[in-house]
């Protein structure tokens, strides 16, 4: 792993954020969840609506940050990601908005209709690879080879203090949260949200959520070293990929500032999705229901506490969000 300093990242950082992405994206609601609060012995459980956003996910905030820190030099040059769909999308958005030329580098397992969308916002899609993974090691390459300049989607001070402006807005709404249970993947939401958290409430508890079929950040963790793991399919594919090798930031702030962590299954998942839609009529994507999986499964001790989840996105295919909505059980009819 290289060496950096990673710890240089603090509120500082995270405030100048805000300002930079302020008017250009949403200052997302919250929601009092009673029901579900009610049901587990909460003292309260709320939801920060990120899947309202403009691009429908959380990843605007880390993107727009990035595109408005470069200098006009970087600007002229053009941006370059590797994205499942989310950050993509976030990525040819914010620098569309700059006149900018943007790249977004996918898989060949992310779906034809978040291709299209990355496209439709004005950004060339370069497909390549069988994972996010193969992904990214074509992103660099193009990277050395025409000079772009890279926009990551998570291991980088710029996205990660981006993600950390919903933790601003969080506690600022609602400053007594003992307890927030937080998605994770390659970790620049985690990381982002749990060192603004803790800076601001040392007290509080940041609980990372990672899914079954893509727990590399806990695993990586374990092992002490990023790793590589075959990547399946998954009711949340927005949390599918890796750490990256050469993980500079993400890995060493997720081990500093969160407290516990939990897996989540397919079938949890799909459980939060109908809670949202069933009790309060809210369509979220697999990745946004993590939190609220973990509440619903009894995972984390939320008895008497304040508690907060992301409903991080909303991308989601109509056709299979009905077909999820309309099924029981997700493990017996779902694959």
């Amino acid at each position: 792993m290289s060496v950096v300093r990673w710890d240089c990242l603090g509120l500082k950082e995270t405030y100048e954020a805000r300002l930079r992405v302020e008017g250009k994206v949403f200052k997302t609601p919250i929601l009092e969840d009673e029901i579900l609060g009610k049901s587990v012995g909460a003292k309260r459980v709320h939801h920060k609506l990120e899947c309202i956003q403009p691009t429908g996910s959380f990843k605007i905030r880390g993107a727009t940050n990035k595109i408005m820190a470069l200098t006009q030099d970087e600007r002229n040059i053009g941006v370059i990601t590797f994205s499942t769909g989310n950050h993509g999308r976030a990525l040819a958005h914010a620098a569309g908005k700059e006149k900018m030329k943007s790249y977004v580098c996918m898989s060949k397992r992310v779906s034809k209709d978040r291709i299209k969308n990355v496209e439709m916002l004005g950004a060339k899609a370069i497909v390549h690879g069988d994972s996010q993974d193969d992904t990214e090691e074509h992103y660099r390459k193009l990277i050395d080879e025409f000079g772009y300049i890279p926009v990551p989607p998570f291991d980088d001070p710029h996205i990660i203090s981006g993600q950390g402006t919903i933790a601003l807005e969080f506690l600022e709404s609602i400053p007594e949260l003992d307890l927030l249970l937080v998605p994770l993947s390659g970790g620049g939401l985690l990381s982002g949200i749990a060192l603004t958290a803790k800076l601001i409430n040392p007290r509080i508890k940041i609980v990372g959520v990672s899914i079954e079929k893509s727990p590399v950040m806990l695993e990586s963790i374990r092992h002490g070293k990023p790793l590589k793991l075959k990547e399946q399919d998954s009711i949340a594919d927005s949390l599918l990929g890796g750490i990256g090798k050469e993980n500079r930031y993400t890995m060493n702030l997720v081990m500093k500032y969160v407290d516990e962590h939990i897996v989540v299954s397919e079938d949890e998942i799909h459980r939060g999705m109908k809670h949202l839609f069933n009790k309060h009529n809210i369509i979220i994507e697999g990745a946004a229901a993590a939190g609220i999986s973990g509440i619903i499964t009894e995972k984390v001790d939320v008895r008497g506490k304040s508690v907060g989840t992301i409903l991080t996105g909303r991308t989601v295919m109509t056709d299979k969000y009905l077909s999820l909505m309309n099924q029981t059980d997700y493990q017996k009819e779902g694959e």
